[in-house]
């Protein structure tokens, strides 16, 4: 049996934008600055990319500097540039958002919520501050 799973907390690198795949898919890819910790300390920039309703939801709630946790799985990606040089990337394909913070939506304030992940069927599901319990 083999596991590639991944978690990490960390503040979102730069504004977020919804982009739309040629099918009309939903996707977002943003930074993440995760902090190491050790007497040497530093920080670490992590690549994520989040799909249909996880994505939507980002882009509704979050924002640059806004703590997140995602879980998720590593993936490696090979292309060329535009010099005909071959690169690879990695980049952690998030299955599942937690708002780590208590910011509020500047246009209604109300809470955002605190968890969004895919489902099998496409779907996402949002639980708010005030729900106690996770779809999991």
């Amino acid at each position: 049996m083999s596991m590639n799973r991944i978690c990490l907390m960390g503040r979102i690198g730069r504004d977020l934008e919804l982009k739309k795949t040629n099918s009309g898919v939903s996707v977002v890819s943003f930074p993440l600055a995760v902090d190491r910790n050790g007497k040497d300390g530093g920080t670490d920039w992590i690549d994520v990319v989040a799909w249909r309703g996880t994505a939507e939801v980002l882009c509704n709630y979050a924002d640059k500097g806004r703590m997140i946790g995602v879980e998720g799985r590593l993936q490696m990606r090979d292309w060329t540039d535009k010099n005909g040089n071959k690169r690879r990337s990695y980049e952690v394909q998030a299955d599942s958002v937690y708002f780590a913070d208590n910011r509020r939506s500047e246009d209604n304030n109300t809470a955002a919520p605190q968890y969004a992940t895919e489902h099998a069927a496409g779907g996402f599901a949002e639980v708010s501050e005030d729900e106690s319990e996770l779809p999991f």
